[in-house]
């Protein structure tokens, strides 16, 4: 065998870094530093009314593969509902957007950035948590809100008001 490969990266059903974030069960399955910065895949457990809040990122493609459930994603440019088995591609560029969970039922997003660095961030706020373990999302006081749109802004991101594409 030729020892200057490099052999292919597996992950158990259970494996990665599993992580809350914002009330969601993120599992890290390939980072950045497994890529050498190229891409980072996770794997996004979102409960039912649960997603991020409005947000862009002018750097990096982030695209996401609906495995089960339904979340409807809204944007500077619209809403979709993307059901199962349906894929979105928020270019870079840094169009505001958003996912929520519409469903009764927990969905199952696979999302990969290209390049990697979104689960830095995910890293940063996240905690760590068991396989299938949620978390409630924790409080958005002033000062939380203040803290997270700095975490945002030092990994590539902006943070919105929840309410900032009601009016567009």
């Amino acid at each position: 065998m030729d020892t200057s490969k490099q052999p292919p990266i597996t992950v158990d059903p259970k494996g990665g870094k599993i992580l809350s974030v914002v009330g969601g069960n993120y599992r890290i399955l390939v980072s950045g530093k497994q890529t050498n910065g190229a891409f980072s895949t996770i794997e996004m457990l979102v409960p039912p009314q649960n997603g991020p809040g409005p947000h862009s990122h002018a750097d990096f493609y982030e695209s996401f593969y609906i495995v089960d459930g339904e979340v409807e994603v809204h944007s500077e440019a619209g809403t979709y509902t993307a059901k199962k088995g349906s894929f979105v591609l928020v270019p870079e560029g840094g169009i505001v957007h958003y996912f929520k969970n519409v469903s009764d039922k927990v969905a199952q997003l696979l999302c990969t950035v290209v390049p990697a660095g979104l689960e830095e961030f995910f890293e940063e706020i996240g905690e760590p948590v068991a396989a299938g373990e949620f978390l409630p999302p924790p409080p958005m006081d002033p000062e939380s809100v203040k803290s997270l749109g700095s975490i945002a802004q030092k990994h590539g991101q902006v943070l919105y008001p929840p309410n900032f594409l009601d009016h567009k």
